[in-house]
C-alpha cells in the first residue's frame, strides 16, 4: 500500500474528526473553529492535489480498502479521472468560501463544525466506490446542510430547512430501497462488483425497479422540477456564507453520484437495453431546464432568480446522462463533467458575490441592484463574468459545457435536445441581462435603494454624493449593512472578500479556455466507460 492509497481514507476521516475540535476547544477559547476548519481545508486541498497529480500523470486510478478486506463486503474507496474533478472542486470552492466567511460569517464553533461535516461528506460520496457508504455519505452530507440552512435568521430559515429534511429523507428512502432491490438481485454493493453481476442477474425486475427508485430519490437529490420546491427556499434563507457553499457543492456531489450510477454501476450499454430508461432521464432533464429557467426568469429576489437557474443548470446535466444512455454519446459525458465544474465555480462565485452585495448595501431583489457598477465596480465587472459564463457567452466555461453536451446530442440525432439548450440559452439570457441592464444602465432611484445614506465604496467605485442625491437614501449607505451584522458597513466587506469573487470570476473564463485539457484528462475514463 502506497503513501497515495492512504490519501483516500484520510480526505475523508480527516474533516470528520477535525469537526469535533471547534466545539470542544470551544470549551476553553473562543473563536478557535475559522483556526481549525481553515488548517483542515489547506491540508484537504493539499491532499487532493497529490492525489489529483497521482490520477492524471499515472493513468490509472488509485484504490484503497479499508482493513484489507474483500470488496464484496469491505468498503473500497476510488479515485479515477471522473472523481477527482469533484474532489477538486470540493476543496477549491471550500477553501474559497472559508476565507470568505473569516469577515463575511456566519461565525462561531457550531458553525464550523457543521462546516468540516459537510465537506467530508462530499468527499464521501466523490471516492466510495460502494453504493450503500453512498447512502451514508448522502446522509452526513444531508444532515450538515439542515443544520446550515436552519442557521439563518427567523422562522422563515427554520421552515426551509424542515421542508429540505422531509423531502430529503424521502428522496434518500427512495435511493435506499433502490439500493435494497438490487443487493436483493445481485448479492453485492461493490460498484464494480455490480457492474459485473447485473447484466446475469437472474431477477432483472429486481434490477430495473432498483433503477426507477433511485432516479426518483437522486431527482429529488439533484433538485430536478417538480420535486426541486426546497431548493429556492433552502438557497434563499441560508446565511450569505453559507449558501455558496450548498449551491455549489451539495446538488453538484448528488449529481456526480448519479452519473456514476449510470457509467459505472448499470453501465452505459446495460441501460441503453432497458426500455425506456434513456427516455425517462432525457425527459426529466430537459423538462427540468426550461421549467428551471422559465421560473428563474419571473424572480425578484436574486438569490432565488440564481436558485432556480441551478434546477435549470443541474436539468442540462441530468439531460446530457440520458444522452449518454440513449446515444452512448462519450461528448455528452465530457460536457457533463465540464458543466458539473464549471456551474459549480459559478455558482460559488455568483452567491458569494450576492453576500458581498447584501452585506454592503442590503440589496437582495433585482430593483436594488440599480446603480452597482458605479458603486462597487470591480465586484460588479466580476459577477457580470460570472454571469455571462453562466449564459453560455464564450469562453466562459458554461460556453463548453452547453457546446459538449449539443454536440453530443446532434451526434446522436437527439435534435429535440439541442433545440431545449438552445432555448434555455435564450431565456437565462433574459433573466442576466435584467440584472445587468439594472448594474451598469439603471441610475438607482429613491425607491431601488436599500437603506441609509452615505456611500462607502472598497473597490475602486465612487464614494462621492451629488446634491440631486444627498437627501434621498443613496445606494451604498452603511447603515444597510449595519443593520444585517450589527456592524458598521465599512468593516462589513474586506478586500479579500471582493478578491475571491474576482479569483471565481478569472476560474471561470481560465476553465473556458481549459475545455480540451479537461477533456484529455477525462480519456482513460472515458475509455474504460466506452470499450
Amino acid at each position: 500500500m502506497s503513501s497515495v492509497d492512504l490519501l483516500l481514507p484520510l480526505l475523508i476521516v480527516a474533516p470528520i474528526l477535525a469537526a469535533t475540535l471547534p466545539i470542544a476547544l470551544g470549551l476553553w477559547f473562543d473563536r478557535t473553529g475559522w483556526s481549525v476548519a481553515a488548517l483542515t481545508t489547506l491540508g484537504l486541498l493539499g491532499a487532493a492535489l497529490a492525489l489529483a497529480r497521482a490520477v492524471y500523470t499515472g493513468g490509472e486510478e488509485v484504490t484503497h480498502r479499508l482493513g484489507g478486506y474483500d470488496p464484496e463486503y469491505g468498503i473500497q474507496l476510488v479515485a479515477d479521472e471522473f472523481s477527482m474533478l469533484i474532489v477538486l472542486l470540493v476543496t477549491a470552492v471550500a477553501a474559497g468560501v472559508l476565507a470568505y466567511t473569516r469577515r463575511g460569517g456566519p461565525r462561531g464553533n457550531t458553525f464550523y463544525t457543521t462546516y468540516l461535516l459537510l465537506v467530508g461528506g462530499l468527499l464521501g460520496i466523490s471516492l466510495t466506490g460502494d453504493v450503500f457508504n453512498l447512502f451514508v455519505f448522502l446522509e452526513i452530507t444531508s444532515l450538515a446542510t439542515y443544520a446550515l440552512v436552519a442557521s439563518g435568521d427567523g422562522p422563515e430559515a427554520a421552515v426551509a430547512s424542515l421542508k429540505y429534511l422531509i423531502l430529503g429523507t424521502v428522496a434518500a428512502s427512495m435511493y435506499l430501497i433502490g439500493v435494497a432491490f438490487v443487493f436483493m438481485a445481485t448479492g453485492t454493493l461493490n460498484m464494480l462488483e455490480l457492474a459485473a453481476a447485473i447484466p446475469d442477474a437472474e431477477r432483472q425486475v429486481l434490477i430495473h425497479t432498483g433503477f426507477a427508485f433511485m432516479v426518483v430519490g437522486f431527482a429529488v437529490k439533484v433538485a430536478q422540477w417538480p420535486l426541486h420546491t426546497w431548493q429556492p427556499s433552502a438557497y434563499q434563507q441560508a446565511p450569505d456564507g453559507v449558501t455558496p457553499l450548498i449551491a455549489a457543492l451539495v446538488s453538484t456531489a448528488s449529481a456526480y453520484a448519479f452519473g456514476r450510477l449510470i457509467v459505472t454501476v448499470f453501465e452505459v450499454d446495460y441501460l441503453a437495453a432497458v426500455p425506456n430508461a434513456a427516455a425517462i432521464v432525457l425527459t426529466i432533464g430537459c423538462v427540468s431546464v426550461l421549467a428551471g429557467t422559465v421560473l428563474a426568469v419571473i424572480q425578484t429576489e436574486v438569490k432565488r432568480m440564481l436558485a432556480y437557474s441551478s434546477v435549470s443548470q443541474f436539468g442540462l446535466v441530468i439531460a446530457a446522462y440520458g444522452v449518454v444512455i440513449a446515444g452512448s454519446s462519450e461528448t455528452a459525458l465530457i460536457g457533463a463533467a465540464i458543466h458539473l465544474v464549471g456551474h459549480g465555480l459559478l455558482k460559488a462565485g455568483l452567491f458569494l458575490g450576492v453576500g458581498l452585495v447584501a452585506a454592503s448595501y442590503g440589496a437582495r431583489t433585482v430593483d436594488e441592484y440599480a446603480g452597482l457598477a458605479k458603486r462597487r465596480p470591480i465586484a460588479a465587472g466580476a459577477i457580470a463574468v460570472l454571469l455571462l459564463a453562466l449564459v453560455g457567452v464564450p469562453p466562459g466555461v458554461g460556453f463548453v459545457g452547453k457546446w459538449y453536451i449539443a454536440l453530443g446530442a446532434v451526434e446522436s440525432q437527439l435534435w429535440p435536445v439541442a433545440a431545449v439548450i438552445f432555448l434555455s440559452t435564450m431565456l437565462t439570457l433574459a433573466y442576466v441581462a435584467r440584472l445587468l441592464e439594472k448594474m451598469y444602465f439603471t441610475p438607482p432611484t429613491a425607491a431601488e435603494r436599500p437603506r441609509a445614506p452615505g456611500a462607502v465604496a472598497t473597490d475602486g467605485g465612487d464614494a462621492d454624493s451629488d446634491e440631486s442625491t444627498a437627501a434621498a437614501p443613496e445606494f451604498g449607505g452603511p447603515d444597510a449593512a449595519a443593520a444585517i451584522h450589527g456592524t458598521d458597513a465599512r468593516d462589513a466587506v474586506s478586500t479579500g472578500m471582493v478578491a475571491i469573487v474576482v479569483v471565481a470570476a478569472l476560474g471561470a473564463v481560465a476553465l473556458g479556455f481549459a475545455g480540451g485539457a479537461i477533456a484529455d484528462l477525462l480519456w482513460p475514463f472515458l475509455t474504460e466507460v466506452f470499450n
